[in-house]
C-alpha cells in the first residue's frame, strides 16, 4: 500500500495559492501559505535543512508476544520492526513515534532520524500502532485507535526495543517525540512513564498533534466526501481519475522518485485547486485507514470486513475485501466496529466518553503542569477543529511554538523548523 499512498499524493494536482511566508514572518521562509498545498507537497528541497543524505541505520525485528499467531495472509510481517541510529559515544537517545498509519521507515520518520543523528543523538524509530506491522505483532486489543491502550502497547514495544539494543548504544538520558497521532501518543506516553519510571524522559516534543482524534478523523473523512460526493460509483470514478492523472502527469524525462520534489514538480505543472488537494488528502487517509481496518478485522476476527471464520492464505484473492474496505470511512469504522468493540467490554461506556478519553483534553491538567513537554504545531493545521489551536496555546503557554503556516506536518523539514526541534532537545 505504501506505493499507492505516495502515488496518490502526486496526482490530480490542480491552483492553490503559493506565496512566500517570509514577507510576513521574518526569517521563516516556508513557501506555501495554503494549508492544503503545504500538507500535500511538504517542503521542497530548496527550503529544507541541510541534512546528511544517509545515516548509519540498522533495522531490527523482535517478537512482542510469544504466543501470537500470525495469519498466513500476513506472512511477510512476522516480527515487530524498528530501527536504531546510534552515536559511537555516550549520547542522549530519542524515541520517535510515527503518525497515523506510518511505519518507522516513512519519509517523515527518516527526516527526523537524520536531523537528530546529525545533532548528536541516538534515535530509535517506532511505527504507529495504526500501522499494519504493529497491529499484527504488538497490539493487545488488535483494534487500534484507543489512545490509552495504544500507549500501553507503545510503551511495551519501547521497553523491548531498548532492551534489544541496550548493549550497542551508550545512553546518557532519554527523550521522546512524535508527529501527528504519534505526537498525541507522546503526551500519554510521558504520563505513563512517570508512573512506571523506565525511561524518565527528560524532554518531550509533540509535533502537530491531534487534540481530539475523533474530530481530526472526521475532518479528514469529510475532505474526501465533500469533494467527490456520495452518488453511487463516485468513489470508483474518482479512483480511476487518480490513476489516469498520474499517467498524464508523469514525464519520461524526469526521475520517478515519489518524494516531495516530485510532488512539487507535478504541483507546478497541474496547479491544483483547494478542492482537488482536499480530496487528495482525504483519499490518502482513506488508503491508510483501509489498510489499518482490514488488518485489524483479520487479526481480531470481528467480521467487519472479512466474514468470521474466513481463513486468508498467501494466495487468497483480496479484491473483494479491499473493495469493501476502500468504501469504508474511519467514521464507519468508529461507529460500526471500534465503539461497539469497546462498549462490549464496558457496557456503560458512551460514545462521548470514549471520544473524550481519546483526546488531549482528558489530560489537560497534566499537560499544563508538565514542564518537560513542549508543543510545536501550525496555525493552519488542517486536522485541528475550530478552537483547538487556542486550546493548545492555553494549555502549553510558553511551551507552545505555533508556526504561521505549514498545514499538517508540511513544514517538518523546513530549515527553521528543524533548527527549532534540534535546539529544543539540545538546550
Amino acid at each position: 500500500m505504501k506505493w499507492l499512498r505516495l502515488l496518490i499524493l502526486g496526482l490530480l494536482l490542480f491552483p492553490a495559492r503559493m506565496v512566500s511566508a517570509a514577507a510576513t514572518t521574518g526569517s521563516y521562509d516556508y513557501p506555501f501559505v495554503d494549508p492544503y498545498t503545504a500538507t500535500v507537497v511538504g517542503t521542497p528541497s530548496i527550503y529544507q535543512a541541510d541534512l546528511p543524505a544517509t545515516v548509519p541505520v540498522k533495522d531490527y525485528s523482535m517478537v512482542v508476544f510469544e504466543d501470537r499467531v500470525i495469519p498466513d495472509v500476513f506472512w511477510y510481517s512476522k516480527g515487530l520492526k524498528f530501527s536504531l541510529v546510534r552515536q559511537k559515544e555516550r549520547a542522549p537517545l530519542i524515541f520517535v513515534i510515527a503518525g497515523t498509519g506510518a511505519s518507522y521507515q516513512s519519509p517523515k520518520m527518516k527526516g527526523l532520524q537524520r536531523a537528530f543523528y546529525q545533532a548528536g543523538f541516538s534515535v530509535i524509530s517506532i511505527s504507529s500502532p495504526t500501522h499494519m506491522n504493529f497491529i499484527v505483532n504488538a497490539s493487545t486489543t488488535k483494534v487500534p485507535g484507543h489512545i490509552i491502550h495504544d500507549t500501553e502497547d507503545l510503551y511495551r514495544v519501547m521497553e523491548l526495543a531498548y532492551k534489544k539494543v541496550a548493549d550497542r548504544v551508550d545512553v546518557s538520558e532519554f527523550y521522546l517525540t512524535g508527529y501527528s497521532l504519534g505526537a498525541s501518543q507522546s503526551a500519554f506516553l510521558a504520563r505513563l512513564d512517570e508512573e512506571r519510571q523506565v525511561f524518565n524522559f527528560k524532554k518531550v516534543l509533540m509535533i502537530n498533534p491531534a487534540v481530539s482524534l475523533f474530530n481530526s478523523v472526521n475532518i479528514i473523512d469529510k475532505m474526501l466526501d465533500n469533494t467527490i460526493g456520495s452518488e453511487p460509483g463516485a468513489f470508483n470514478s474518482y479512483f480511476g481519475r487518480v490513476i489516469r492523472s498520474f499517467v498524464t502527469a508523469f514525464s519520461r524525462d524526469e526521475p520517478l522518485d515519489f518524494n516531495e520534489d516530485f510532488l512539487y514538480r507535478v504541483y507546478k505543472k497541474r496547479l491544483p485547486t483547494d478542492a482537488k488537494l482536499e480530496s487528495l488528502i482525504g483519499f490518502s487517509f482513506r488508503i491508510s485507514s483501509s489498510n489499518m481496518i482490514f488488518t485489524s478485522d483479520v487479526m481480531s476476527q470481528y467480521g467487519f470486513i472479512v466474514p468470521p471464520g474466513t481463513v486468508l492464505r498467501q494466495t487468497t484473492p483480496l479484491d473483494g475485501p479491499f473493495r469493501r474496505v476502500l468504501h469504508t470511512s474511519f467514521v464507519d469504522y468508529y461507529n460500526n466496529y471500534f465503539y461497539p468493540f469497546y462498549k462490549a467490554q464496558t457496557p456503560s461506556l458512551t460514545s462521548d466518553q470514549l471520544q473524550y478519553e481519546m483526546s488531549l483534553r482528558s489530560i489537560a491538567d497534566y499537560l499544563r503542569g508538565a514542564d518537560k513537554i513542549a508543543l510545536m504545531t501550525n496555525d493552519d493545521d488542517l486536522i485541528l477543529a475550530p478552537g483547538e489551536v487556542d486550546f493548545l496555546q492555553d494549555t502549553f503557554g510558553a511551551r507552545a511554538t505555533i508556526w504561521p503556516t505549514g498545514g499538517h506536518c508540511g513544514n517538518m523539514e523546513q530549515k527553521d523548523v528543524v533548527v527549532f526541534m534540534v535546539n529544543y532537545f539540545k538546550k
